[in-house]
């Protein structure tokens, strides 16, 4: 159970104690500042700990904001400071030279006045300082002044505050003004009822795979089911990250779990899709298949134009872009047009209810060509207008890029070529092994190209990926991987070897995603060990041309099912090994805030 030590002589009527212990504290009170440093040590080390001025005046929230945040090891407003497991010492080694300083170790061992706000001012690290708004939180002198706090107080909403904070910062419009006005109270009633985010989670992708279970009848009533169903199954997911904001319940488990079943239920969807369509006579698994392919590139360009170019200064793109972000309506148009999760699964849902699995698959993936055409011209021109990041920028860039390449023991073997190709050497080989595997399809060709794109592969990652549109690279890969095992499915001409060939880059592009995850919670890449033993993208690049030259077209479908089932069972195992392991073993906690998925 977390600790607030309280220091100062009592204030009558102060409703300070019922407020912490409300919040999970257990509250000890110190009578002087050699007390609380005697109590501040015997709290044990893995226990949260807090230092509060009785004098404090303020919203619960504010306190709830300050002291219970799981995701930063230190946290402070005014009048109080906390510390987890990992900032232990810091508060320590502070309290210690406060006392010191101030004499009040020994002798009469009163308290130093507003002890809590000395101790952050003695923090010899970063702190982190939530933004309060509109809240109170105030450590008033004398009485006068404690009631213009009071007064302060009273003239806020607090629950008000709270419910509009759950939102995510930045959202797609269909999200802001479709789903959050009143997924916020889904939220709340959650939170009182004592459910946690990730069973909320857990709840939306249930949803969602019975609406992947509907659409797979191939029925009018349900695609409509299954339409409906999807847009529930996106609610949960906005009320599962709301709640967490509501009820401060970060976690790292929770963080991955949200982010993994997004992907989860995506793909599932599709696939119900696809089987509904083939329960018609119609056989979409092609553009079921393109539309992950393209979604996971998408995504990649992403988080890859993100790690390149961290740190870097800005350009004329990156001027322009700050200007129309300046204008209301441009902001919406923006965010809309590039597709962004909310106003996906609102096209896919409402295209499920009122047309075909083929049409549906058509204008996702035109909307999505359009959207991944517009982002990744704006980040082309804004990398070639500035110069690339350099010292430790340059290389946690490099090192992000190079994990995010996903290169395996082909591509290792053959860096004794010693070339440098960067992104040149990337597109050239996802050029050779995609072109000779449309223009020819599977044979001797394509195995020639693909043992070109290993070559390619090590020559594009032989250097530190540092220049200015080397975060181009790992889409690249992407692109080449996924693009080669769809043409040669389809070139099969078989029934299973397209629903194989979907199974096989579902698995792999999970690993990728969970390497992306991994990269954002600063836990570092998968392990070596894992991407030699599935072989890194030009391996089983490779191994695909390979299979498709010398079996046959059914013999394909079961080579391609069995490499589908081997990669899921092993990168789900190491995944959620890491995964549980960090979360029991304490790892921080963590939130995606950034662009909507």
């Amino acid at each position: 159970m977390p600790t607030a030590i309280l220091t100062g002589p009592p204030v009558p009527g102060s409703s300070l104690e019922g407020d912490l212990r409300s919040l999970g504290f257990d509250v000890r009170t110190a009578a002087g500042a050699a007390e609380a440093e005697t109590l501040l040590a015997g709290v044990p080390g893995e226990d949260r700990v807090a230092l509060v001025d009785t004098r404090f005046v303020g919203h619960v929230h504010a306190l709830r904001l300050g002291l219970t945040d799981p995701r930063f090891p230190l946290s402070a407003i005014p009048g109080a400071v906390t510390a987890q497991r990992s900032g232990r010492q810091a508060l320590t080694r502070a309290m210690a030279r406060e006392n010191s300083a101030s004499g009040q170790r020994a002798g009469n061992g009163t308290l130093v006045e507003g002890l809590p706000d000395r101790v952050t001012a003695a923090l010899d690290t970063d702190v982190h300082r939530p933004e309060l708004g509109s809240l109170v939180a105030a450590v008033p002198a004398d009485p006068q002044a404690r009631n213009e706090v009071r007064q302060a107080v009273a003239a806020v909403d607090e629950e008000a505050v709270r419910l509009r904070s759950a939102v995510k910062a930045r959202d797609g419009f269909f999200t802001t003004f479709c789903v959050s006005p009143y997924s916020r109270h889904l939220a709340r009633w959650c939170a009182r009822r004592g459910l946690t985010p990730n069973q909320v989670t857990t709840a939306s992708l249930l949803t969602a795979l019975i609406a992947a279970g509907c659409a797979a009848t191939g029925t009018r009533a349900g695609y409509v089911a299954a339409g409906v169903l999807l847009l529930a199954s996106f609610v949960l997911d906005c009320a599962d990250g709301q709640l967490a904001r509501y009820s401060l319940q970060y976690s790292t488990l929770g963080a991955w779990l949200d982010a993994t079943f997004d992907r989860a239920k995506e793909y599932a969807f599709y696939a119900g899709l696809a089987l509904g369509a083939a329960r018609d006579g119609d056989d979409v698994w092609a553009l079921a298949l393109g539309a992950i392919i393209l979604q996971s590139c998408r995504h990649v360009i992403d988080f890859s134009f993100a790690e390149g170019r961290a740190g870097s200064a800005g350009g004329p793109a990156a001027a322009l872009s700050g200007r129309l972000d300046r204008v209301g309506w441009t902001v919406w148009v923006r965010r809309m047009i590039v597709l962004p999760i909310g106003e996906r699964w609102a096209l896919i849902a409402v295209l499920t209810a009122v047309t075909t699995p083929r049409v549906t698959f058509w204008v996702l993936l035109a909307g999505c060509a359009f959207a991944a055409a517009y982002t990744t011209a704006g980040r082309v021109l804004r990398s070639v207008r500035r110069p690339a990041t350099d010292g430790d920028g340059a290389a946690r860039a490099a090192r992000a890029l190079a994990d995010l390449a996903d290169g395996g023991p082909l591509s290792a073997l053959a860096h004794r070529f010693r070339a440098r190709g960067g992104v040149a050497a990337a597109a050239l080989g996802a050029v050779l092994v995609t072109g000779s595997a449309l223009v020819w399809g599977a044979g001797w060709q394509t195995v020639l190209a693909a043992l070109a794109y290993v070559i390619c592969s090590a020559a594009a990652v032989g250097r530190p990926l540092t220049g200015r549109l080397d975060w181009l690279v790992p889409p690249l890969f992407r692109a080449a991987e996924y693009g080669t095992v769809l043409v040669l499915a389809a070139d099969a001409e078989v029934n299973g070897a397209l629903p194989a060939a979907y199974g096989l880059v579902s698995a792999v592009a999970y690993h990728h995603y969970d390497t992306v995850y991994r990269i954002r919670g600063d836990a570092g890449a998968p392990p070596r060990a894992l991407v030699r033993a599935i072989g890194g993208h030009e391996g089983r690049t490779l191994a695909v041309a390979v299979l498709a030259a010398v079996l046959t077209a059914s013999g394909f479908t079961v080579a391609l099912t069995a490499l589908a089932v081997a990669v899921a069972l092993v990168v789900l195992a190491e995944s959620i090994r890491f995964w549980v392991a960090a979360h029991q073993g304490g790892a921080p906690a963590v939130h995606d805030e950034g662009e909507p998925a």
